[in-house]
């Protein structure tokens, strides 16, 4: 049977973070908009923390433009905030565990999960120890969270630049089994596996049942096409191991947001609409 594979563009409502890599930004209704007329099936959503969007104005918009809600991006918790989970202080965890417990609410009203990139912090004084101990203490009660909704968390492995903790997916799918993080599945970023993954075609392969959702740029962050991923291996990988989630696109707005988002559709329908 041929994957249900599903597709997904960005939306950013954070100014201050207007560099960072997603396709629409600020105006929501517009952004939601603009996606459904492209045809993509559902929409990511970055924003400053849970507050910021009324939620039956945000279930009307995907109701009347017949889209979804994939996901929600935590990441502002540490951009805005300075929070993460391996913060060598107690206090700063416990906010951190409590800004994504909001997000996971927030997403779980449109039946979205959250997402744990930058949040999940780095590595500090070189004790890697602590830091491990101190990820899976903040999962496991978040783990435990998602469950009693009947939902999961997101977590990324982000590349060596971003992170110290985990750059590629087999490691992480290890921790998270030591750690009995049975509500935890991974997000497998096309752009930090092409630095970090050997043949992300084959990670793919291998640890397909671990992935939840899949971020679609190309190896410059750039939409699928503009870069150098040998996108046809990886789809091949995709759609043989019948992954129905969705490929959103988390990508810088270039040249602009119109044009990455056409370019995004227009290569997904390439790999995956044949």
């Amino acid at each position: 049977m041929q994957a249900m594979v599903k597709s997904c563009v960005t939306i950013a409502l954070v100014p201050a973070v207007k560099s960072g890599p997603w396709v629409y930004w600020n105006d929501l209704e517009l952004s939601v908009k603009k996606a459904a007329e492209l045809g993509f099936d559902a929409v990511e959503l970055f924003t400053a923390n849970a507050s910021d969007i009324d939620e039956k104005y945000l279930s009307e918009l995907l109701k009347r433009y017949q889209i979804k809600l994939a996901a929600v991006g935590t990441g502002a918790g540490k951009v805005l905030h300075g929070l993460t989970l391996t913060d060598p202080e107690f206090s700063k965890r416990r906010e951190a565990v409590q800004f994504i417990k909001s997000m996971v609410d927030f997403g779980n009203a449109f039946g979205a999960p959250a997402i744990i990139g930058s949040m999940q912090g780095t590595v500090q004084s070189n004790d890697r120890t602590s830091a491990l101990e101190w990820l899976a203490e903040g999962l496991f009660e978040l783990n435990r969270y998602v469950s009693e909704k009947n939902n999961h968390l997101l977590y990324e492995p982000l590349n060596r630049y971003e992170t110290n903790l985990f750059n590629t997916l087999g490691p992480a799918v290890e921790f998270i089994d030591r750690a009995k993080l049975s509500n935890i599945l991974l997000l497998a970023d096309l752009f930090h596996m092409n630095i970090e993954e050997q043949d992300i075609a084959e990670t793919i392969l291998m640890y397909h049942n671990r992935i939840g959702h899949i971020h679609f740029s190309d190896s410059n962050r750039r939409a699928m096409g503009l870069g150098h991923t040998d996108m046809t291996a990886i789809a091949s990988a995709i759609k043989s191991v019948n992954y129905q989630g969705y490929l959103s696109a988390e990508i810088f707005p270039l040249p602009d947001s119109d044009s990455a988002a056409l370019q995004t559709i227009e290569s997904f329908k390439k790999y995956f609409k044949k």
